[in-house]
C-alpha cells in the first residue's frame, strides 16, 4: 500500500497495536488518538465523552481507524455496564465521524462486529444478510450508523464487522488456553453454535487491505473464510495444546455463572463468510481453524 498518513483510535487494545506496528513498518505515519496527554508529535488529544476533539488535527490524515469500545465480556452485564458498551463506541464514533467529515478525511475504517446478525443458527450470512435482534445487535446496529456524518460528507466508510479473534497473546485465547492446558477444556451448551473467528494477523492485514482498497464501503466481515462450531472449536483447541477437551458445560450453569452475556456471547452464534473481502481478492493467511491455532498457540519465537 501507498504510504500514508493513518490515525488510530482504541490503538493500545490487541487489534490497535498489532495494526499500530504493521503500518509503522510499512513506513506509513500514524498518529495515535488519545485521552491523555500526548507524549510526543505522533499522537492526539481528544475525550469523546465530552465531545472534544479538534477536528483540525485531521487535516492532512489519509485515513483513520476507529477501534474504540469496552470489551463485551469485560465483566457480568449489568445496566450500568451495557450502557458503557454503548457509549464508549457509539459516542467516540459519533466524534470521530463528524471530525473525519470536518477534515475532508478520504477513508473511515471503523470497527465493528458479527454480532450484528444476531444468532443465526446453522444458516451462513454474509454482509447482505439483515440485523438479527437482541442487545448486541442492537449496539452493533447503532454503532454502524453513528459514521453517518462521515457517510453524508463522501468520506468512504468500512464497517468492520470482525469476529473472535484468535492470537498468539491476549484475546479469546487468553481466558481458554489455561484451562484447556490443564484438562478443562469444555464445550458450552450443546455445541452447536458457532463461531465466527479470524487470526490477529489476518485482521490486522484485512485492515490495512480495507485502507488502501477504494473499491470496499459499507460493510465487510473481518472473519475467516470456514467459522466451526463450538464443539468443533473446543476439539481443535485441545488437539492444537494436545490436551483432550472431552467436558460439557452446560448451559444453565454458563447463565448462572455470567448472567445475560451467556446467551448473547457464548451460548449463541453466528456463521460469517467474508464475501465482500474474497471478493475483492484478499487472501487469508489462515483459512481453516486447525491452521489459525496452529498460528495463535504457537510460543511467540514460532508465531
Amino acid at each position: 500500500m501507498a504510504k500514508a498518513v493513518i490515525a488510530v483510535a482504541g490503538s493500545s487494545g490487541l487489534i490497535g497495536s498489532a495494526l499500530v506496528a504493521a503500518l509503522r513498518a510499512a513506513d506509513n505515519q500514524v498518529l495515535r488518538i488519545v485521552r491523555r496527554t500526548p507524549s510526543n508529535s505522533n499522537e492526539l488529544h481528544w475525550n469523546p465523552d465530552s465531545g472534544v476533539f479538534d477536528p483540525g488535527a485531521l487535516h492532512g490524515v489519509d485515513a483513520v481507524v476507529n477501534l474504540c469500545g469496552v470489551g463485551i465480556a469485560q465483566r457480568r452485564w449489568s445496566g450500568a455496564f451495557k450502557q458503557s458498551l454503548r457509549d464508549s463506541r457509539i459516542t467516540a464514533t459519533e466524534v470521530l465521524s463528524a471530525a473525519a467529515a470536518d477534515a475532508g478525511v478520504g477513508v473511515l475504517i471503523n470497527a465493528s462486529a458479527v454480532g450484528y446478525y444476531g444468532n443465526t443458527r446453522d444458516r451462513v450470512v454474509d454482509e447482505t444478510a439483515s440485523p438479527g435482534t437482541g442487545f448486541l445487535a442492537q449496539l452493533c446496529r447503532d454503532w454502524e450508523a453513528a459514521t453517518a456524518p462521515a457517510q453524508r460528507a463522501g468520506v468512504r466508510v468500512v464497517l468492520a464487522r470482525t469476529g473472535l479473534v484468535l492470537a498468539p497473546s491476549g484475546g479469546l485465547l487468553r481466558q481458554l488456553r489455561p484451562l484447556f492446558s490443564l484438562g478443562l477444556g469444555a464445550r458450552l451448551g450443546n455445541g452447536r453454535q458457532y463461531m465466527s473467528w479470524i487470526t490477529l494477523e489476518d485482521e490486522v492485514r484485512a485492515l490495512r487491505y480495507a485502507i488502501s482498497h477504494a473499491s470496499l464501503s459499507g460493510p465487510v466481515n473481518m472473519t475467516g473464510p470456514a467459522p466451526v462450531t463450538n464443539a468443533e472449536f473446543t476439539a481443535a483447541l485441545g488437539r492444537a495444546l494436545n490436551r483432550p477437551a472431552p467436558w460439557t458445560l452446560p448451559g444453565f450453569a454458563v447463565r448462572a455463572a455470567l448472567g445475560e452475556f451467556a446467551d448473547e456471547g457464548l451460548l449463541t452464534g453466528q456463521r460469517v463468510i467474508p464475501a465482500v473481502l474474497e471478493r475483492a481478492g484478499f487472501q487469508f493467511h489462515h483459512n481453516t481453524i486447525g491452521e489459525a491455532l496452529s498460528y495463535a498457540t504457537a510460543r511467540p519465537s514460532e508465531a
